[in-house]
C-alpha cells in the first residue's frame, strides 16, 4: 500500500518536473508546480502511515504554501498578460540585462 503511494507520488513529481523545464508558458509551468507539490503531499500522507501524524501536519503547512504560491502566481501572470500581451515565458525579455 505505502509502496505503490510513494511510486504514484514519484511518478507524478517526475511528471511535474518534466513539465516545469521542457514548458514555455507560465500558467502550464505553475500547474506543473502545483503537481510537484501534491507529489510530496502523496508522500508525506503515505509515509504519515509508518512515522505517526508529523507528515500529516507537512502537508497542512505545503497546502497553505501552494495556496499562497497559486494567488501570486496568478497575480503575476496577470500582471505580465496585461503589460506584455502574452505569457509565453521565452518572449519575456523583462529580467535580461
Amino acid at each position: 500500500m505505502i509502496s505503490e503511494a510513494l511510486v504514484v507520488s514519484a511518478v507524478l513529481f517526475v511528471i511535474g518536473t518534466i513539465g516545469v523545464l521542457t514548458r514555455k508558458n507560465a500558467i502550464v509551468l505553475f500547474m506543473c508546480v502545483e503537481l510537484m507539490l501534491n507529489a510530496v503531499n502523496l508522500s508525506f500522507v503515505a509515509l504519515s502511515k509508518l512515522h505517526g501524524n508529523a507528515g500529516q501536519v507537512f502537508v497542512i503547512l505545503v497546502m497553505t504554501v501552494a495556496a499562497a504560491e497559486a494567488a501570486i502566481g496568478l497575480a503575476l501572470v496577470i500582471a505580465v498578460f496585461r503589460h506584455f500581451g502574452t505569457v509565453d515565458l521565452s518572449s519575456l525579455r523583462l529580467l535580461k540585462g
